[in-house]
């Protein structure tokens, strides 16, 4: 019995040695993927994975990239703009209505390990002869949930890959994803904007319930639909404030 648990820990400190192995690969500049979105009632989820060498990694630092949550929206978009023309990357924006559409049936979680596996499918294919020695994946559920959601998929992206919780606060190249996927996301909201006439909020506060109100007495639930994540409790918010 002793014999069979010496066995046991050395496995576990085999699997930890090689995941933090991994983790300091990634750390010297390799594929990443990160999303936003899945917690604002309006705009897209956006996915974005990265690929960022390791010679590139003191350019990103020059250039301001750290975790996203520390940054104002402005300096995003100012960063993101010049993040784009160096590092090779793939954007994923699934708008609400396609969202709204799959929802009834998949979990949220689903949607993003989905989206993950696709993004980076796309930057492989977009990189490719070369091939990193590690992907890390901002890490949203566990690993075997995750291989799950993806294991109806053609394509599926397992060969080194990893998850980290927090990743954009450990890795340069995790946060360069995390900044490009926060640009497209606001893009794509000033965008909503400019089509729907309103003033299209992030987030998931009362000024999002407010907005959303108005837009329920212009159009009903077609308009939102068109840019809202219906599920979210803001609907029925808004519908009442919208029927006083």
């Amino acid at each position: 019995r002793a014999v069979l648990e010496h066995r046991d820990d050395v496995g576990f400190l085999e699997a930890a040695f090689f995941r933090n192995f991994a983790l300091r690969l990634v750390a010297l500049g390799e594929t990443v993927s990160d999303e936003v979105g899945n917690g604002s009632y309006f705009g897209p989820l956006t996915v974005c994975a990265v690929y960022a060498s390791a010679e590139q990694l003191p350019l990103l630092k020059n250039m301001g990239v750290q975790d996203s949550k520390a940054l104002t929206d402005a300096r995003i978009i100012t960063i993101a703009k010049q993040l784009v023309k160096q590092v090779p990357h793939s954007v994923i924006n699934l708008m609400p209505e396609k969202y709204n559409e799959v929802q009834p049936t998949m979990s949220q979680g689903k949607m993003k390990a989905l989206l993950h596996n696709q993004v980076l499918d796309q930057l492989l294919k977009k990189i490719a002869p070369e091939k990193p020695k590690a992907i890390l994946v901002d890490q949203f559920e566990l690993p075997s949930t995750y291989f799950k959601h993806i294991a109806d998929q053609k394509v599926q992206v397992k060969e080194n890959i990893h998850f980290q919780t927090k990743g954009e606060s450990h890795h340069l190249a995790v946060a360069a994803a995390s900044i490009i996927a926060r640009y497209y996301f606001l893009k794509t909201l000033a965008d909503m904007t400019a089509a729907s006439g309103y003033p299209i909020p992030s987030g998931a506060g009362a000024n999002v319930d407010l907005i959303a109100a108005e837009m329920y007495r212009e159009g009903g639930l077609e308009l939102l639909d068109k840019y809202t994540k219906l599920h979210f409790a803001n609907t029925q918010k808004a519908i009442r404030l919208a029927n006083r």
